[in-house]
């Protein structure tokens, strides 16, 4: 797969595939409308403070790449913006619509769980169960020209493992394994903390007991 973008640009790309399904009314979108998908707070992960030149100048880098179209008419007061990723007659990028729905998802909020996969992209396709939900991102995993998503190494104490899709590069899974047994290992350093602190002011109490003592006998 040759595609590889950026934070904004994936952040873009995903809106603009949001907003097709969601608000088709509305769609292809302004500059101002996407600017604030882009910087929306709720389906979002991280959530970004974009300006309109940051938007702007990933939608001219996506338009170079022919990932996005300028759709404004003559005579239009505004620029408005579309989609080209995927399932045009352009691109080689074709998707079921449950595969579109999970790029979108992913696009939008990075590595998640089936799970969190079937309820975030209830508004862009059906899923019948989790099952289903896995069943796909199995086939995008192994497509023969090139995999879109990878399976992460599974968090300590989750049942389900979480799946990154491939649109920004590469992913290095061993960074994901470490950066999630982080929060294990801090816990681990907090709990010897708060006993080594426990049994500090056991010490000084009893200290204080002894020498309240001493000056009770010496008095």
């Amino acid at each position: 797969m040759n595609i590889e973008l950026s934070p904004v640009e994936a952040r873009v790309i995903g809106c603009l595939i949001e907003k097709e399904v969601t608000t088709p009314d509305y769609y292809p979108l302004t500059l101002n409308s996407l600017t604030s998908a882009c910087n929306q707070k709720s389906n979002r992960e991280p959530v970004m403070a974009l300006s309109e030149v940051d938007v702007q100048e990933a939608v001219d880098a996506l338009i170079t790449r022919r990932l996005v179209s300028d759709e404004s008419g003559f005579n239009s007061r505004a620029s408005k913006f579309q989609h080209r990723f995927c399932n045009t007659e352009f691109g080689d990028l074709k998707l079921s619509a449950k595969e579109k729905a999970i790029a979108c998802c992913m696009l939008l909020r990075g590595a998640q769980t089936p799970g969190e996969l079937r309820t975030r992209t209830n508004r862009l396709a059906d899923f019948s169960d989790v099952k289903e939900v896995e069943a796909t991102l199995e086939s995008m995993a192994t497509r023969e020209d090139g995999a879109l998503v990878v399976k992460l190494p599974r968090e300590p104490g989750k049942r389900e493992s979480r799946y990154m899709h491939l649109f920004s590069g590469d992913v290095d899974v061993s960074t994901f394994a470490s950066s999630e047994s982080t929060p294990v290992q801090a816990a681990a350093g907090n709990e010897r903390l708060e006993s080594l602190e426990n049994e500090v002011a056991s010490l000084k109490q009893e200290i204080a007991e002894l020498r309240s003592l001493v000056e009770q006998i010496t008095s």
